[in-house]
């Protein structure tokens, strides 16, 4: 994914964290596994059926990764 067309501010979906349309390549059960376990960051509930993360901390996980 370009680095340009992910959002820096606001809230983002797990369909657009995740391969394809996002920029981190990992399944949705590895995805829950590492939010559980502190890999990934945790996310903020805006209702009953809305999950949502931080854009900036979506983006500061995969820069990170990417400059090791």
């Amino acid at each position: 994914m370009d680095n340009t067309t992910f959002p820096k501010t606001g809230f983002v979906r797990l369909s657009q964290i995740l391969a394809p349309n996002g920029p981190i390549p990992v399944s949705k059960s590895t995805f829950w596994s590492g939010v559980k376990d502190g890999r990934f960051p945790k996310p903020q509930k805006l209702g009953p059926k809305t999950t949502v993360w931080l854009a900036k901390d979506i983006r500061a996980l995969y820069e990170n990764t990417n400059e090791e």
